[in-house]
């Protein structure tokens, strides 16, 4: 119960990673306020666990984070842990890319995550120790072929976190940024039907297609990404700042 009388906001916690870190910082004792659009699937989850708590809120959206965000802490108290993870990934090759869709990219994962932070920070008093995380990924730290919008967002957030952890240094606040490699989530598995077709392949081939983009050419479980999260919300991660967490089975 580390995290017993802390508030932790996780953006996008209806699904996938984001589902996951929210449940397990529920079990080790903190209030969970989970964020997304959907609110039948929040609350699903929601009914999982008793300090688990639904805010709908669009991060593409900024009056929706700033009011959103000062409602969960007037409930809850000041945001201790805040893990910005909801994103969407858009594929397909550059010159086919248009403005729109590099803009809603932009918008979703970057400005998304750059809001988020800001309206976290606001509810802090000074001397209060946190934890900002973003879900960046393996395109955070290189190139994804068919995929260039995704990739810069991901990269631009840890240039945010690489920024903030500097300014923030006298304060007790850390932040970092995940990495994952290739999950077995909702987003993975919505890649399938096109994979199939487009390569002739049944959905294991097509599965074991996206997990030749890890190291270990397996697709990742959630939960080794959760538990990488929890390590950076532990008191024994307080001097891990401004940190790129790979987890994708070797080195990218």
């Amino acid at each position: 119960m580390e995290h017993a009388g802390k508030h932790a906001l996780v953006t996008g916690g209806g699904s996938g990673i984001g589902k996951g870190i929210a449940l397990a910082l529920a079990a080790a004792g903190a209030e969970v306020t989970i964020t997304g659009r959907n609110g039948d699937r929040l609350a699903q989850v929601a009914a999982s666990h008793p300090r688990l708590h639904v805010l709908i809120m669009d991060v593409d959206d900024e009056s929706s984070i700033r009011a959103g965000i000062a409602a969960a802490a007037a409930a809850r108290g000041p945001v201790q842990i805040c893990v910005a993870n909801a994103g969407i990934a858009l594929g397909g090759p550059f010159a086919q890319t248009s403005l729109a869709a590099w803009r809603q990219t932009m918008t979703t994962n970057l400005d998304g995550v750059f809001l988020t932070f800001q309206a976290a920070l606001e509810t802090l008093p000074a001397d209060l120790p946190a934890r900002m995380i973003v879900v960046s990924s393996i395109a955070g730290l290189r190139g994804l072929k068919n995929a260039v919008p995704y990739t810069v967002s991901k990269h631009g957030v840890i240039g945010l976190i690489r920024g903030l952890s500097e300014e923030y240094m006298r304060r007790p606040i850390t932040f970092n940024a995940l990495c994952p490699g290739y999950v077995d989530t909702a987003i993975v598995r919505n890649q399938l039907p096109g994979l199939m077709q487009r390569f002739d392949l049944d959905e294991a081939g097509a599965v074991e297609l996206i997990a030749k983009g890890n190291r270990h050419r397996r697709l990742l479980e959630v939960d080794e990404t959760t538990a990488a999260a929890l390590w950076l919300c532990s008191d024994g991660a307080r001097s891990v700042n401004g940190q790129t967490i790979q987890i994708s089975g070797g080195q990218v």
